[in-house]
C-alpha cells in the first residue's frame, strides 16, 4: 500500500523562539504524533519565523512548491500556525493545495467546508443557472464556443510552444528552490547527491524521469 507524502510547516511568532525551540517542540511532536497514528512518510520540513498576519511568508511557499512537485500534502500542528486568516485558508483551498492539520485531521474537509459553505452554495446555484441556461441555448439551436477555436489550437503552434515553455519554466523555478533548501541543509553535497535526495523524497524530472547528476548540473547552470 501506498504511503501519503507529507511536506511538514511550522511557524513560530518570533526569532527569539526560532533560535529556542519554544513552540516548536510541541509542533514537530504533534507531527509525529499524527504520522504514528495515520501513516506517511515526511518527505521535507520547513519553518517560518514571524508573525501569521504576515503576507510574506517565504518558507511557506516553499513548503507549498515541495508538496506540489512531491504530490505531497502539507501538514501542520495545528489550523493557526497557518493562519487565523478565514480568506487565506479558503486561497489553499481554492488553489488547490491539500494541507492536513496534525491535532484535527478533518477539519480542512469540515470546518473550511462550514466556513465557506455560503459562498460555495451561491457559487454552485451559479453554476447551475448557467448550465440551465446553455442547455436550453441549445435546445434552441444556437451555436455556443468559439466556433474557430479548434483551428486556432491546431494551427497556432507557437502558442502551444509559448505554453510549454512556459510550464517548464514554472517548474524550473520550484526544483531549483527544493535544490537549494537541499543544499542549505547539507552545504558540501554533489549534484549526484542532490539527485539521489530529490529521488528519495518522491520528487521526479519535468518529464517524469529519475533525477540524474547531469540534471541537476544543468538546472543549476541554468539557473
Amino acid at each position: 500500500m501506498k504511503h501519503t507524502n507529507y511536506v511538514a510547516y511550522y511557524r513560530v511568532s518570533t526569532s527569539k523562539q526560532g533560535q529556542t525551540g519554544l513552540g516548536m517542540q510541541a509542533q514537530q511532536q504533534a507531527i509525529t504524533d499524527f504520522l504514528h497514528h495515520h501513516g506517511g512518510k515526511l518527505v521535507a520540513e520547513f519553518t517560518e519565523v514571524g508573525s501569521g498576519k504576515k503576507a510574506d511568508r517565504p518558507e511557506f511557499e516553499k513548503a507549498v512548491d515541495y508538496a506540489h512537485l512531491a504530490n505531497a500534502v502539507l501538514l501542520v500542528a495545528k489550523l493557526d500556525r497557518l493562519s487565523r486568516d478565514l480568506h487565506f485558508i479558503t486561497e489553499l483551498q481554492k488553489k488547490g493545495i491539500r494541507f492536513k492539520l496534525a491535532d484535527f485531521p478533518d477539519i480542512d474537509q469540515l470546518t473550511i467546508h462550514i466556513l465557506a459553505a455560503m459562498a460555495q452554495h451561491e457559487a454552485q446555484m451559479i453554476s447551475q443557472r448557467t448550465k440551465a441556461a446553455l442547455r436550453a441555448a441549445r435546445t434552441r439551436g444556437v451555436t455556443l464556443g468559439n466556433p474557430q477555436l479548434d483551428t486556432y489550437r491546431n494551427h497556432n503552434p507557437q502558442l502551444a510552444t509559448l505554453a510549454r515553455t512556459t510550464a517548464q519554466r514554472e517548474w524550473r523555478q520550484k526544483i531549483i528552490k527544493v535544490i537549494h533548501h537541499i543544499q542549505q541543509l547539507q552545504p558540501q553535497i554533489t549534484s549526484v547527491g542532490i539527485a539521489k535526495t530529490l529521488n528519495q523524497r518522491g520528487l521526479s524530472s519535468y518529464r517524469n524521469k529519475p533525477f540524474t547528476g547531469s540534471i541537476v548540473s544543468r538546472l543549476l547552470r541554468q539557473q
